[in-house]
């Protein structure tokens, strides 16, 4: 079984969410991306506490392919300093699992 992770990204927005979502998709970065709307963050940055409205992405990947998913949406992200944080998936339903490698890009 391959190595699978679950990618946590933040976006400004539905249109930004929309946009990294698919770029990922359609370079098999990511096998499914789910966009959840409604998110309010508190959070430091450059001194003071901000809040903000953002929408939640949800990338299901392989291990090897973190990496390249990470640059690809530090390019695509309008945030100085985007959220892109890697958690293993350690269990789950083997198909699905399988799926998740079947389509997502091999890197020779």
């Amino acid at each position: 079984m391959t190595d699978t992770r679950l990618i946590y990204i933040t976006a400004d927005g539905l249109d930004e969410a929309r946009r990294i979502g698919a770029a990922l998709i359609k370079e098999r970065l990511a096998a499914c991306v789910n966009l959840i709307e409604g998110m309010r963050s508190l959070y430091h940055w450059q001194g003071a506490v901000e809040e903000g409205r953002e929408v939640i992405v949800l990338a299901k990947t392989r291990a090897d392919l973190v990496d390249r998913l990470t640059a690809r949406v530090v390019a695509l992200h309008s945030y100085d300093c985007p959220c892109v944080v890697s958690v293993p998936i350690d269990g789950g339903h083997p198909p699905f699992l399988a799926w998740i490698a079947e389509e997502t890009r091999t890197i020779p």
